[in-house]
Order: C-alpha cells, then structure tokens, then sequence
C-alpha cells in the first residue's frame, strides 16, 4: 500500500515546519538593531510610573499573564471592545472585568517606541519587555 501524494506533501511539509521552527531561539537582543533603545525607554516609563503606583509593576505582571493565559501571548488583552461589531475585547472580558490594569504604562511606552522605532516592536513585545523589566525592579 503505496502513501498518497498527500499524504507525502503534508509529512514533507511537517518535516519542513519542524525543521524552521526548531531552531526558532528567543533572544534578549533582538531588538539591538532594529530598536536599540528598546529596553531603556520601556524601564525609563516603567520606574517614573511606578513612582506614583507601587504596586504597578505587580499590575504589569499580571497583564502578561492574562495575556498569555487565553490565547498565547499576543498583546490581544490590550486590545479593545468593539460592541457595534459585536467583538468583546479581553480587557473587558468577565474574567478580567475590574482585575486588570496597568495598561497606561503600556500605551505610554507603545507611544515612546512609536517615535523612535516606528512599527518595529510590537504590542505582544512591549508586553513581554515590560513585564520582564517589572520583575526586574521587583527583585532589586
């Protein structure tokens, strides 16, 4: 019993995917080129807001937390509702309704990133970033 030529086509193609998405790494420096600067102005905004918030790192945190928690870490618990199109948005989703917050922070260092890199990092970076600079200041 001879394999079908798709059957063919799709092993070829999985061996293809496992190949490329091996030997995905993540890396602390991606942005050294593209955005040098990133890390730095995301702690910048990070501590100044902190400042008037001590809890807002622990806020952070828990924003990358449910952000990864519904459908991978993809920056979507940032997003808004959309009623009139009949899209409710994680933010105000049942289970996040009134537990999360921090996301002016966020938007703050979207914003800052925007003039210097403009459409370089992304949503579901900065929240990762600022999640990590969170645990950081946490720690020291």
């Amino acid at each position: 019993m001879g394999l079908s030529s798709t059957t063919i086509s799709l092993l070829l193609l999985s061996l293809l995917m496992f190949g490329v998405l091996g030997n995905a790494q993540l890396s602390s420096d991606f942005y050294s080129k593209s955005c040098p600067n990133v890390t730095t102005i995301a702690r910048r905004l990070i501590q100044r807001a902190s400042r008037s918030d001590v809890r807002l790192t622990a806020k952070v945190m828990r924003l990358h937390f449910h952000d990864c928690f519904v459908n991978g870490c993809d920056g979507s618990v940032l997003l808004d509702a959309a009623p009139a199109d009949g899209v409710e948005g994680e933010k105000e989703a049942f289970q996040n309704a009134g537990s999360l917050d921090g996301f002016k922070v966020i938007d703050d260092i979207k914003a800052a990133l925007e003039n210097v890199c403009p459409g370089v990092v992304s949503c579901a970076d900065i929240l990762a970033i600022a999640a990590e600079i969170s645990v950081s200041l946490v720690i020291t």
